[in-house]
């Protein structure tokens, strides 16, 4: 499991340009299956995604096609974990330590 960071990196009016397409982008690694959850970070500098892969090489590959990478105004974190504990409903994620 991956816990993705955003930064921005240009102003607040670049970004908003670009967040019709990050959002569409969204939704389509919603549809894949490989984020769990997402949204802004309050104040609003960059957001946070909860994210499945297989790999942390994959989740690069996929943040790499993100709009807001491409056009520059946001860099990304990630950090992976280990999920030995879940709500219910996510008992597919965890994992045992071993």
């Amino acid at each position: 499991m991956f816990v993705l960071e955003l930064s921005y990196t240009a102003p607040l009016d670049a970004v908003d340009a670009v967040l019709e397409a990050h959002v569409a982008w969204l939704d389509e690694q919603y549809a894949a299956g490989t984020f769990l959850a997402s949204g802004r970070k309050n104040p609003r500098d960059g957001g946070v995604i909860l994210a499945v892969a297989e790999s942390r090489a994959r989740i690069e590959e996929i943040v790499a096609g993100d709009p807001f990478v491409a056009a520059g105004v946001c860099a990304y974190r990630v950090t992976e974990f280990v999920a030995t504990k879940t709500a219910p409903g996510l008992e597919r994620y965890r994992d045992t330590l071993g």
